[in-house]
């Protein structure tokens, strides 16, 4: 997949559908398998999904959340948080969140469209906003916030967009049992909402010529 591919594909696409972080919920016979969609409306949130153009072929962006926070330490996801009243829509949200929590400015990002909302069981309305990072980048140029960030690194492109890494698992937790995607990368365990973002990075950029 090249820069021009994924130009073509997400070129001012806007998030056409909500999709659950729970598979359950997808299904007809589990409208709502979170229990936490229905008690009240959704908080607006949004992730920044950085593209980085190596080369030899494209790779992912990803955090690992520090392990001192309250809520999901340690968990991988994606530069991102809740809609603030000054954003202009997802991409501002997304671009001020990443600069605030890996320091990366937004003059390197080229935003290039959003994919499918993505609920979660905690209550936000989460959209992915993907952008490809400017060359030429390495993560030494980042500055991490510690009290958000443990870590940023990687991932090939390749991998997210071959369906044979996009491993589903059921897990019973609080008496609930939870379908999900798992992406396994090497020692990394991608999971939840962020793994559901990666498997419908990989649905769009996969779909049509």
């Amino acid at each position: 997949m090249t820069r021009a591919q994924a130009l073509r594909r997400l070129a001012g696409r806007r998030a056409k559908r909500a999709l659950p972080a729970s598979l359950a919920a997808e299904s007809a016979a589990a409208p709502d398998a979170t229990g936490a969609m229905d008690a009240a409306p959704p908080s607006e949130a949004a992730v920044l999904a950085p593209l980085i153009d190596r080369g030899g072929g494209m790779s992912v962006l990803l955090t690992r959340r520090a392990d001192s926070l309250r809520s999901h330490p340690g968990q991988i996801g994606f530069p991102g948080g809740r809609v603030e009243p000054g954003d202009r829509g997802p991409a501002d949200t997304a671009l001020r969140e990443a600069e605030e929590e890996i320091g990366l400015p937004r003059a390197r990002v080229e935003v290039l469209g959003c994919l499918d909302a993505c609920m979660t069981g905690t209550g936000y309305r989460v959209v992915p906003v993907v952008g490809v990072v400017a060359a030429p980048f390495a993560l030494e140029d980042l500055t991490l916030a510690p009290a958000e960030v443990a870590e940023a690194f990687e991932i090939p492109l390749s991998f997210v967009l071959d369906a044979r890494n996009h491993v589903r698992r059921t897990a019973v937790a609080r008496g609930m049992r939870r379908s999900f995607y798992v992406l396994p990368y090497r020692e990394r365990y991608i999971w939840g909402a962020t793994a559901r973002m990666l498997v419908n990075l990989c649905e769009i950029l996969r779909a049509g010529p």
